[in-house]
């Protein structure tokens, strides 16, 4: 007869990833969870793109793909919770594509706008 309960803690204690790491000159060491060691990696803001802030309905488009917009100009409102949030271009560009319509309701991080920045 086998002793799974050993076994399982043995395996147990392989999946266990530690970590150790020094804050004010005191040595601190951490269990690291799955769910920390199989996240996605940080990368940064990809300024040729405005996303969708939160979820909600595009009220209105006020440019056109083509379009020059210097920046802090408005690209559109989108409505959430009844409230009416307009968007502004945070940098100046051209307008390459615009992958949504007034009318649509669009998800949280969806690509509305993408600019050929200057």
């Amino acid at each position: 007869m086998q002793n799974t309960g050993k076994d399982a803690a043995s395996a147990a204690a392989k999946r266990q990833v530690t970590d150790t790491f020094v804050v004010e000159f005191r040595k601190y060491t951490t269990e690291l969870s799955q769910k920390f060691l199989e996240r996605k990696p940080w990368e940064p803001k990809d300024e040729s793109k405005v996303r969708s802030f939160i979820p909600g309905t595009i009220s209105k488009i006020y440019v056109k793909e083509g379009e020059r917009v210097d920046e802090g100009a408005p690209l559109m409102i989108l409505e959430a919770m009844k409230m009416k949030n307009t968007v502004f271009a945070e940098r100046s560009g051209k307008v390459l594509k615009i992958n949504a319509i007034e009318g649509e309701k669009v998800p949280k991080a969806k690509v509305i706008f993408e600019f050929a920045l200057d």
